[in-house]
């Protein structure tokens, strides 16, 4: 890892424990070593940079075996636990970060700015690389576990569907990891808050495009043409009923059309034949994901016929819910208390509307999906995920990297 930038300073939340103690230590080294990822984002499926410094870290840490190209840049290291031997291999526990950036420009100002244009590490995926870096330093430094840990460094989570890459391409046949876990940042909690919800934690992600074709003509002359704006207007007006005026008030989804494409903005007296309406869907319960699709499509239809235009619908399910096990999220929330006290932890947080492909280990394995907070100590930070001036706060390093850690040690104990 990069030298130190940073020496320790004090930390405005408390945790407690060996973990935590013992990484607090090199959390100059996590900060720099983050701080450097920050500098050279990648998008999903290029980070090359990004692996092979997560390689070097992983060398460095004395992890005890590193696997790279699953999900064409993704990184696998092996830790093992007191105990282990090739005749008793014991279980196997996951932890997963990812590793992808956003095609952001952005414009903050930090020593540690984007070098690359028109890329930036918008939701903190560099500071879920380091965490699980800090993590494989303390584990193969202490291993106080009785099993493997297997750190899972993830490619493409930004809508490349990287873990269902890596899965592909043969993870858990390889790693054949009996739970999982995964830890995302969260600029809407207080600092050091840590939250979880059994059930669903993130929605399914769907992508809808809808084609309107009319037939185009002279602006002055409107009367000759089938309108598609016009056609298009309707349907956007028409798709806020769907969510209020077809499902129950107890169901809970969002649709929302986000961009319009249609014409020329220097043809100013020329109607199009056709424009695209693009947006997404999200939802928990796949029953209401297919009334959903269901009624877009007949609506859609439906207004464009009245209008003598015509709409096709294109549904694409690109992320399932991220759904925690039961089991698993209890555990993951016990394990957080011990961290830093039960009034720190969040047991029934919110779920969020936001996607997670996360969920793709999830359906073949039981696990957790965790939310850390890293806002100002009572309440939200200044920047949301995804925003150009968000940046990962990095004195949540160390209490990641431990809650990571914490969850080896506990979820494989040595025997006695």
């Amino acid at each position: 890892m990069l030298e130190a930038a940073a020496s320790s300073r004090p930390l405005a939340y408390r945790a407690s424990g060996v973990a935590f103690d013992t990484i607090r230590q090199f959390h100059p080294e996590l900060t720099a070593f983050r701080r450097d990822l920050h500098r050279n984002p990648e998008l999903g499926f290029e980070e090359v940079y990004t692996a092979s410094r997560v390689v070097e870290a992983l060398k460095l840490c004395g992890v005890d075996r590193i696997a790279t190209g699953l999900g064409k840049t993704g990184v696998v290291a092996l830790v093992h636990g007191q105990g282990y031997s090739a005749a008793r291999p014991g279980r196997m526990v996951g932890l997963r970060a990812d590793m992808d950036a956003l095609p952001i420009h952005e414009r903050n100002e930090c020593a540690w700015k984007s070098t690359r244009q028109g890329l930036m590490h918008g939701c903190g995926h560099d500071g879920h690389t380091a965490m699980l870096v800090g993590a494989a330093r303390y584990l193969a430094q202490s291993r106080r576990f009785d099993g493997t840990a297997v750190l899972i460094f993830q490619p493409g989570e930004e809508g490349y569907a990287g873990a269902r890459a890596m899965i592909e391409d043969g993870l858990f046949e390889q790693f054949n990891c009996e739970k999982i876990f995964a830890q995302h940042n969260s600029p809407d909690v207080p600092l050091g808050v840590i939250g979880i919800t059994p059930g669903p934690m993130q929605a399914a992600v769907d992508r809808i495009e809808i084609v309107v074709r009319g037939q185009g003509g002279h602006g002055a002359r409107p009367h000759q043409t089938i309108d598609p704006v016009l056609v298009a207007g309707h349907i956007i007006t028409a798709v806020q009923s769907v969510v209020a005026r077809n499902l129950s008030a107890m169901d809970q989804a969002v649709i929302s059309l986000c961009s319009m494409q249609g014409g020329h903005p220097e043809a100013m007296s020329v109607i199009p034949g056709e424009v695209t309406l693009v947006g997404t869907v999200r939802t928990y319960d796949p029953k209401v994901q297919d009334q959903i699709e269901q009624r877009l499509r007949t609506l859609c239809q439906g207004v464009a016929q009245g209008f003598g235009a015509s709409a096709d619908l294109i549904y694409e399910r690109v992320y399932p819910a991220t759904i925690n096990t039961v089991p698993e999220a209890n555990f993951a929330a016990d394990v957080a208390e011990r961290l830093v006290g039960p009034e720190r932890v969040s047991r029934n947080m919110l779920a969020s509307m936001g996607g997670e492909d996360f969920s793709f280990m999830l359906q073949v394995r039981p696990g957790a999906y965790i939310r850390i907070g890293q806002g100002r100590s009572d309440g939200p930070g200044p920047y949301p995920l995804h925003n150009s001036r968000y940046d990962f706060n990095d004195d949540i390093l160390p209490l990641g990297a431990a809650l990571h850690a914490s969850l080896v040690e506990q979820a494989l104990p040595l025997q006695l």
